[in-house]
């Protein structure tokens, strides 16, 4: 049975080292709350230098959810049990998103970019890492063919197929945080150069903003600590923050949508 303590080598324990999972994730969500209120003061993502700031912190967010995706599939005694959570989080968190932005809840209804939360890459990630690591009665061209198709599906979502790509390169890397942000990067720089060819220079820039996380997750001291409500308040947190954002952005624009 895999240790409940969440762990990373003795190489890279260092003294300095004071966060544990749940202060990273509140971190992560104070970035997140950050970068949607930006949103609703700064609609359209323009290239504002407040703008630009807010939106650079919000980038700690997505890194450390990959992070500790990784974490919590290899840590957990039911992957069947945590794809299934994640896949009524990610329903969910569909809904509160489209509300919260002014999307239509039909994905690829009005456009092929961010037509769902994150929270859809996550949990095609967590099936992928499923199907990678359960030795399943199929082909290996079968699966690959059924990865292939999980990881386009995430395309239209928020991250994109990048979220599940990064996610699954940095458990490939899982134990070496600096070859976990290597590959991250490497993902990262391919999304914000399709960015900026086809969707928002602005919003290209910003994402340089994910190599903040580094420092940040230097910290992690390989513990879960001991708030055990965390575990569930992110999931209670994000939908529900995102209800509050589609309530005000109502009261401020209208019917006006908040993505660009």
């Amino acid at each position: 049975m895999k240790n409940l303590k969440w762990q990373t080598p003795k190489s890279n324990m260092k003294i300095q080292q004071r966060f544990n999972a749940n202060h990273l994730k509140l971190i992560a969500i104070i970035a997140m709350t950050v970068d949607h209120v930006c949103d609703l003061i700064y609609p359209g993502f323009p290239v504002e230098p407040m703008a630009i700031g807010l939106h650079f912190v919000g980038r700690l967010t997505a890194p450390i959810m990959w992070f500790f995706v990784c974490e919590g599939f290899y840590y957990t005694h039911d992957a069947k049990k945590y794809m299934l959570r994640m896949g009524i989080f990610s329903v969910i968190s569909h809904f509160a998103y489209c509300f919260a932005f002014r999307i239509n809840p039909i994905p690829l209804r009005t456009g092929i970019f961010n037509q769902t939360s994150v929270m859809y890459p996550l949990f095609v990630a967590v099936l992928v890492l499923w199907i990678q690591n359960t030795d399943l009665p199929m082909k290996n061209w079968v699966k690959h063919v059924l990865i292939f198709a999980l990881i386009l599906s995430a395309f239209p979502a928020n991250w994109s197929c990048i979220a599940v790509l990064a996610i699954v390169g940095m458990y490939n890397k899982r134990g070496n945080l600096k070859a976990q942000m290597n590959v991250m990067a490497l993902y990262v720089a391919l999304y914000a150069a399709v960015s900026f060819l086809f969707v928002s220079k602005g919003y290209a820039l910003v994402q340089i903003g994910v190599l903040l996380v580094y420092p940040v997750l230097k910290q992690y001291n390989g513990e879960k600590g001991t708030a055990k409500w965390m575990k569930w308040f992110f999931y209670l947190y994000y939908p529900l923050h995102l209800i509050l954002i589609g309530v005000l952005r109502t009261h401020l624009y209208g019917n006006a949508c908040l993505l660009f």
